[in-house]
C-alpha cells in the first residue's frame, strides 16, 4: 500500500492550518479510509507521549486522535521546543539530539531532510492518505533555502499542496495571490489548490473574492470556511492559546491561579479545568499577582524549569505562593512545577544551560537532580485517595527527599511525587491528570467545587465529529482526494 499525500501550508502562522487538517483527518477517516497525519518540522512546546516511545507535537497527537490512529514519531519527525528566544531542544524521530541555535539550525537542515522523507515513507506504507501539515508560511522565502517545512519538502516528496488564508485578520485576497509572487514558480507549481479559513458572516458577501483569489492564482477554490466556534473546546497547539484573556466565571465556586512562566509547556493539562463551569482558571502574568482569594496555585510544566523558576522569583510571585500557603492555601505542581516546589534543582551537566543548582520555593521536602535519560511513557496506576488514574510522564531528572514518604500516585511498580505533612502541597510528575473525570471531581471537591459530569475524553471527540461535518458541509472533500496523489 502507497498512500496518496496532500499538504497543508498557510499564508502565515496561526492561520488554522492544524485545525483543518484534524477536521479533514477525521471527516476522512468517517469516510472508510485509513488517514495519517504528517508534520515534517514542528516547534512547540506542547508534546505527546507515542506507542513507539518517543514524542511528537500535541497538534499532530490530536490530529491522529482524530484519524483513529496511534501516535507515532513517525507522524512529526522534527520536533523543536524552545528553551530560549535563540534556542531550542532539537527532538528527531521522537528522541532528543541535542540543542541548537536558530543560526546554526539553518545549517542542520539538509542533514534531517533525509530522516523526514524516510518517517514519510514509513507512514504511506500504511496509510490510504497522508495528510501533510507545513509550519509558518510558506511564503518566508528568506527561510526557503534548505527548507524541509514547507515547499522544500512539498518538492522533495512531491506531495501537491493547498494553500489556507486567513480572512479574520484581514487582506486574505493580498496574502494568497502575493504568496504566488513571492515564491519560485517551481514552487507556485505546487500549489494546486486554496481554502480561506475563519469566514464571519454571509458567504455570498466574499463570492466574488474567491473569483477574484483563482484568477490571480490559477488555483482552485476548494472552500470559504467559516469560524468554527468551538475550536477553543481542543487543545492548544502552542502558547498562543495560554497568552488569551482569562473567561470571567462569576459563579464559580473555585479559583485556580496559573502563573504564566516563559518557558511553560505541556499546558493542554489546563483545558479539562478550564472546561468546568465551577471553575475559573486565573491566568497570571509577570506583572500581576497571585489573587490573595485563590483556592489553588498551580504550576505546570516548563521546558526550562531552572531559567522559569528564577522568573518566578525576579517577579516576585514565589513571595505569592509562599504567602498562599501560610494562608493556608494548596499548591500543586506538575513536572517542572514539581520540581519548583522543592529545595534545590541541580543541573550538574548543563543540560538546560550553564551547569549549576539554585534554590527551589521550599514548599516540599524533595530536591531534584536533572540528569539521565528523559522518561518518556503512559502511565497509569492509582492516586493517593484510592482513585484510578492514567496520564503520561516527559521529564528530565529525578526528584527525592523525606515527602517522598507520601507520594502522590503508584504507578506501575514505583512511586510518584510528594504530598507535604500537612497536605496542602503536592508535587507529582503526571501529565494528563485532570483528563480524568474522577481526579478532577476530587480536586474540585478538595477545593469546595462541584464538577459539572463533564466527560472530557468523550468530549473532545464530539467536537471533532462536529468539525468533520463543518468540513464536510463548506470544503469540497472529493475534490481535495482527486488532487491529491
Amino acid at each position: 500500500m502507497t498512500a496518496r499525500s496532500l499538504m497543508f501550508q498557510g499564508t502565515g502562522s496561526d492561520v488554522g492550518k492544524s485545525l483543518v487538517v484534524a477536521g479533514l483527518a477525521r471527516a476522512f477517516a468517517l469516510r472508510g479510509l485509513n488517514v495519517l497525519p504528517f508534520k515534517p518540522q514542528n516547534m512547540s512546546n506542547n508534546a505527546a507521549v507515542t506507542v513507539d516511545g518517543g514524542e511528537i507535537g500535541r497538534a499532530q497527537a490530536l490530529q491522529a486522535r482524530a484519524a483513529g490512529a496511534a501516535l507515532s514519531v513517525h507522524m512529526n519527525p522534527v520536533l523543536l521546543k524552545p528553551q530560549s528566544d535563540v534556542g531550542a531542544q532539537l527532538v528527531v524521530q521522537g528522541r532528543v539530539e541535542g540543542s541548537t541555535r536558530a543560526a546554526e539550525y539553518q545549517s542542520i537542515k539538509p542533514m534531517l531532510m533525509p530522516r523526514v522523507l524516510e518517517s514519510f515513507e514509513i507512514l504511506r506504507s500504511q496509510a490510504d492518505l497522508i495528510l501533510v501539515e507545513g509550519a509558518g508560511s510558506a511564503s518566508e522565502i528568506n527561510l526557503r533555502h534548505n527548507d524541509i517545512a514547507n515547499m522544500g519538502f512539498a518538492r522533495a516528496a512531491d506531495v501537491p499542496v493547498i494553500l489556507i488564508g486567513d480572512i479574520d485578520r484581514g487582506g486574505v485576497i493580498a496574502s494568497l495571490a502575493g504568496t504566488k509572487l513571492v515564491i519560485s514558480p517551481e514552487d507556485a507549481a505546487m500549489i494546486q489548490g486554496f481554502i480561506v479559513n475563519r469566514f464571519r458572516g454571509d458567504p455570498a458577501l466574499f463570492a466574488e473574492g474567491m473569483r477574484s483569489i483563482a484568477s490571480l492564482t490559477g488555483w482552485e477554490p476548494i472552500g470559504l470556511l467559516p469560524f468554527f466556534r468551538d475550536a477553543s473546546r481542543l487543545p492548544a497547539e502552542d502558547a498562543l492559546g495560554v497568552h488569551q484573556a482569562t473567561e470571567r466565571k462569576p459563579d464559580a465556586r473555585v479559583r485556580i491561579a496559573v502563573p504564566i512562566l516563559p518557558h511553560i509547556s505541556n499546558f493542554d493539562d489546563l483545558d479539562p479545568l478550564e472546561a468546568e463551569p465551577d471553575v475559573e482558571l486565573v491566568r497570571v502574568r509577570p506583572d500581576q499577582s497571585i489573587p490573595a482569594d485563590c483556592d489553588l496555585v498551580l504550576l505546570v510544566g516548563s521546558k526550562s524549569t531552572i531559567a522559569d523558576l528564577r522568573n518566578l522569583k525576579e517577579t516576585g510571585l514565589h513571595h505569592d505562593i509562599v504567602a498562599h500557603v501560610r494562608r493556608g492555601g494548596r499548591v500543586l505542581g506538575l513536572c517542572g512545577g514539581y520540581q519548583m516546589l522543592g529545595g534545590t534543582i541541580s543541573d550538574p551537566d548543563g543540560i538546560e544551560g550553564e551547569p549549576g543548582s539554585i534554590e527551589g520555593l521550599g514548599l516540599l521536602d524533595v530536591h531534584t537532580v536533572l540528569s539521565g535519560d528523559k522518561r518518556l511513557e503512559a502511565v497509569s496506576g492509582r492516586s493517593f485517595d484510592g482513585l484510578p488514574l492514567h496520564g503520561y510522564e516527559m521529564h528530565i531528572g529525578r526528584t527525592l527527599g523525606a515527602d517522598c514518604v507520601r507520594p502522590f500516585a503508584a504507578v506501575a511498580d514505583r512511586a510518584d511525587g510528594a504530598i507535604s505533612a500537612d497536605g496542602k502541597v503536592i508535587g507529582t510528575y503526571i501529565h494528563g491528570l485532570f483528563s480524568n473525570d474522577r481526579q478532577r471531581a476530587a480536586w474540585l471537591a478538595r477545593l469546595g467545587g462541584t464538577s459539572s459530569g463533564l466527560n472530557y475524553e468523550a468530549g473532545v471527540d464530539a467536537v471533532l465529529d462536529r468539525l468533520a461535518a463543518h468540513m464536510e458541509q463548506h470544503l469540497d472533500l472529493t475534490g481535495l482526494l482527486r488532487l491529491a496523489r
